[in-house]
């Protein structure tokens, strides 16, 4: 009975600890990843990590507050062809409101990390 014991209180401390770590996810390999640290109804807080080369997946525009945890440059396609170079300051804020829809190509040479907080 107390081999269970531990082996349960073991069990169940990581998945305590795992519970609280965020899940990356990576649509594809060559994508940026997303982490979503926090969700409600009306909100979703990520968190954006997108390797030199790595692009992200279609944006579906939605107001957005975004900080560069870690900044770059990088190259907007929108849908209609258009490209717009994207230079990001680390610890820069911007209030970004619904637009067209792009995807973004880290262009630089460093890792790009954007904490972002959106509405649904």
């Amino acid at each position: 009975m107390k081999t269970f014991n531990r082996l349960y209180r073991g069990a169940l401390l990581v998945s305590l600890l795992t519970a609280a770590i965020p899940l990356a996810v990576a649509d594809e390999k060559g994508q940026a990843s997303r982490a979503v640290l926090a969700e409600s109804d009306r909100l979703q807080v990520l968190e954006i990590r997108q390797k030199p080369g790595e692009v992200t997946t279609p944006s579906t525009s939605a107001t957005r507050v975004v900080r560069a945890l870690q900044g770059g440059t990088m190259l907007r396609t929108y849908a209609d062809g258009k490209t717009e170079k994207v230079e990001w300051k680390t610890g820069e804020v911007q209030l970004q409101e619904p637009g067209p829809q792009y995807t973004v190509k880290n262009v630089g040479n460093s890792e790009i990390v954007l904490y972002v907080v959106r509405l649904k």
